[in-house]
């Protein structure tokens, strides 16, 4: 058995609720979407209306594969790699030129884990701070995700109401394109579309709509 989260809208917010399930191991795409299938299983019998959707490359859903971080694009570039190469750390960085290797690369590079603590994410020529947590990750998602798709597949997340990311684990990291999906879903219920945020304005509106225990 496994404990992993689904994030979904509750009083205006976006949270996470863990729910225990059958893991399959194992690295094959077979085995992540059978754990992705069990998770969703567990959702539902929690809530027998649950829509799931998993948000991830192993998803069975094409959306859901296009919303993963290694396939949105922004600026020419995956979204994984920008959120890498804007580490801003106390004895180096940001490293820029992770922009040009694989996201897979860019994630484990070395250099991410020897400069000394996070101290801010650079953008564009903006700082963007560590607090509120997951802001800056889901403020370069939401503009990949209006950049890379379509309005009309934009809109189909509006079909789901809980979104899992069978590779996320919350005991090893604080980012989750799982979380930021469903925090797409509460904008396009706003607004019927993705806003333009000022960086300022989307802080702003994450403090106010994303919850951390």
């Amino acid at each position: 058995m496994a404990e992993r989260p689904a994030f979904f809208k509750d009083h205006g917010r976006v949270v996470g609720k863990s729910y225990s399930f059958e893991w399959f191991p194992g690295f094959a795409v077979s085995q992540k979407q059978k754990s992705a299938d069990s998770l969703h299983d567990a959702i539902r019998r929690a809530d027998p209306a649950a829509r799931p959707l998993e948000i991830s490359s192993k998803s069975r859903n094409p959306v859901g594969v296009k919303l993963s971080a290694f396939n949105l694009r922004l600026d020419d570039h995956t979204l994984e790699n920008i959120f890498q190469s804007a580490k801003v750390f106390k004895h180096g960085g940001p490293y820029t030129d992770l922009l040009e290797v694989s996201p897979k690369e860019a994630k484990r590079d070395q250099r991410l884990q020897s400069s000394g603590a996070l101290q801010a994410f650079r953008y564009q020529g903006e700082d963007f701070p560590l607090v509120p947590k997951s802001a800056f990750y889901d403020y370069l998602y939401i503009r990949a995700v209006k950049e890379s798709l379509t309005a009309e597949e934009m809109k189909t997340v509006l079909q789901y109401d809980y979104f899992t990311d069978i590779e996320f684990n919350p005991a090893r990291s604080i980012n989750t394109q799982a979380r930021t999906a469903a925090l797409l879903k509460m904008m396009l219920e706003e607004y019927g579309e993705i806003p333009d945020f000022s960086r300022d304005e989307f802080i702003r509106y994450h403090e106010e709509h994303v919850y951390f225990e």
